[in-house]
């Protein structure tokens, strides 16, 4: 493994950190504010984003994206996780690789507007019921004749207000296992405005401002079969072979939040005098800043080694949880951490770190939560062992 970045890396790193502190950052301070991140916004930084080749850059070259290996799209994302999130994830889209999935028909109407910029896409697998235990979901899709029939409630809908279509996980039929029945799940999509389909305000949320959630309603929603993505009752071997590296993608853009947080915090530790000199000489802060150091390269060399990993074929599940684990929790240590070196400041809704402090709070939980990821590297270690 070669641990410096390549002139292509370096080139993307700069351009993408360029972008987000020139048409990112000055938009930060009205969504943090109100709340709301405006339509004219969007399209406004929407627009500068396809110029400058960073929109849609996670989708492979043959399709209109940025073609990047997997740890240069990391890099990439931890730049971009340097914003308030609704601002880089809606103005800098990067539509689910789980629309690489469909058919040739499928991707004309789904993942090429997407890449275009037109449509914007969600996914909906989360129910009030069903959160980790995706297999426990009520949510259900029945046949009738040519058709599909959908019926339940998912929540915790990311974007779905904006978005064009959903990509809808539904429980589709049961079958016999040596542990009792199991769930077979099928994906569908479905376009926003089709009968029997509503998309309601979900909750208030204290992380990520700006960055919505819904609940979608199901009332014998009526779809064509040509609306399944994949196959009938595969639902979870497409998520599962195209949304893997997702817990790398939150895990990079911690590290984002991560880094700029701990900036923050050293030119202050390095400007702030109290008692005739910087406080960054006493031992209280220097240690917090060295610690804060550590286990942010840390977090960083077990991604990006999750990274290469998936490109030479070798990652493990254990691999990416690692990485999402530590990232996670090192966000939260360091956005702690930040506050407590600038005091009363750091609270104050002149500086992000407030705003990272909250934000950071959702990472251990979404994309499975921090009790998942240990189950994960557990179960991998001790199957070793047949256990």
């Amino acid at each position: 493994m070669h641990f410096g970045m390549t002139d292509e890396q370096r080139m993307i790193v700069d351009t993408t950190r360029a972008f987000v502190e020139a048409e990112l950052y000055p938009h930060e301070a009205l969504v943090e504010r109100t709340g709301h991140l405006p339509m004219e916004i969007i399209r406004e930084v929407q627009a500068k984003a396809i110029a400058a080749g960073l929109y849609a850059a996670n989708m492979p070259e043959d399709v209109g994206g940025a073609g990047l290996d997997t740890l240069s799209w990391l890099l990439y994302e931890r730049e971009l996780g340097r914003a308030n999130y609704a601002l880089h994830w809606t103005c800098v889209a990067r539509p689910s690789n789980i629309l690489l999935a469909g058919t040739p028909e499928q991707r004309e109407k789904y993942l090429y507007p997407c890449i275009r910029g037109e449509k914007w896409d969600c996914l909906a697998m989360t129910e009030p019921g069903a959160g980790s235990d995706l297999r426990g979901m009520k949510a259900s899709a029945r046949r009738e004749g040519d058709d599909w029939v959908l019926n339940g409630t998912k929540h915790f809908i990311s974007h779905a207000d904006i978005a064009d279509f959903a990509i809808v996980f539904m429980a589709s039929g049961e079958e016999v296992t040596p542990r009792g029945p199991k769930r077979l799940i099928t994906a569908f999509f479905v376009d926003k405005g089709t009968p029997g389909f509503t998309v309601r305000d979900g909750y208030r949320n204290v992380s990520h401002r700006g960055y919505t959630n819904a609940i979608l309603e199901f009332d014998n929603c009526r779809l064509p079969a040509s609306h399944i993505l994949g196959e009938v009752h595969k639902g979870f071997e497409v998520a599962n072979t195209w949304l893997g590296a997702t817990r790398l993608q939150v895990a990079a853009t911690s590290l984002g939040r991560a880094d700029r947080a701990l900036g923050h915090s050293v030119q202050y530790a390095a400007e702030r005098e109290q008692f005739g000199q910087k406080i960054g000489k006493f031992q209280g802060i220097s240690f917090k800043l060295a610690d804060m150091a550590m286990e942010l390269k840390a977090a960083e060399l077990l991604t990006w080694d999750a990274a290469w990993r998936f490109d030479d074929g070798s990652v493990t599940e254990a691999d990416m949880s690692m990485a999402k684990l530590k990232a996670t929790e090192v966000l939260a240590m360091i956005a702690d951490e930040a506050i407590q070196i600038h005091g009363g400041m750091g609270l104050m809704d002149d500086l992000p770190l407030e705003r990272i402090w909250r934000d950071a709070r959702v990472e251990r939980i979404w994309e499975g939560t921090s009790e998942i990821q240990r189950h994960i590297i557990s179960r991998q270690l001790l199957r070793a062992h047949g256990a």
